[in-house]
């Protein structure tokens, strides 16, 4: 993996608005019980705060990181190389 999703879920609202803009859905607010099918939402004050980030899918973009108007969300590792033709 050559890029890592780092998310302060101290911070986080669970706006929602980074999972919207993931290009390649690697971001999911997602239940608490993993026993159960049904999603379950943790909530705190109507927001779902549990946000899982599925590494394998990331692509290192940085559109969460624009998309999340709390600052909570870094990305870190390689910095995608331009190719010239």
């Amino acid at each position: 993996m050559a890029f890592a999703v780092h998310v302060n879920m101290e911070r986080c609202t669970g706006c929602n608005n980074c999972v919207v803009a993931c290009p390649v859905d690697a971001l999911e607010l997602y239940t608490v019980d993993p026993v159960s099918t049904d999603k379950i939402y943790k909530v705190i004050n109507g927001s779902a705060v549990i946000l899982d980030v599925k590494h394998e899918l990331c692509a290192g973009c940085g559109v969460c990181v624009d998309a999340c108007p709390y600052d909570v969300i870094q990305l870190s590792g390689q910095t995608p190389v331009a190719v010239s033709a």
